[in-house]
């Protein structure tokens, strides 16, 4: 399944791995969220629920662009540079758009199926 983000006039699109938690996050589309910066590789987006976790564990091949949930505390995790964290639970990868990842600031966000 792949998904739209929306923000700052930027345009994504992330293709979703066929899990639990992925197909959870699809149930809750379309979202309306507030994308911000977190540390200096990701964007978050707090969830207005948690995710299932069912069949989470620890993960190898971490990639600039995949999308992920962090666990601990509700929040998507758009990463677009390297990164290694437990907690997370990979929901998929961004497609194209990707650049907008990069724009510093908070602004709001929607989400959709595409």
């Amino acid at each position: 399944m792949r998904v739209r983000f929306h923000f700052n006039a930027f345009e994504l699109t992330a293709t979703l791995y066929d899990n639990p938690s992925a197909r959870d996050f699809v149930s809750m589309l379309p979202l309306a969220l507030e994308i911000t910066d977190f540390s200096s590789n990701e964007k978050i987006a707090y969830l207005p629920r948690t995710l299932s976790e069912e069949g989470a564990g620890p993960f190898g091949n971490e990639q600039p662009y995949d999308l992920c949930y962090y666990a601990p505390w509700g929040n998507l995790a758009m990463f677009y540079a390297p990164y290694k964290h437990p907690g997370l639970i990979r929901l998929g990868r961004f497609d194209t758009g990707t650049a907008a990842l990069r724009v510093k600031g908070t602004f709001p966000l929607t989400i959709d199926i595409q």
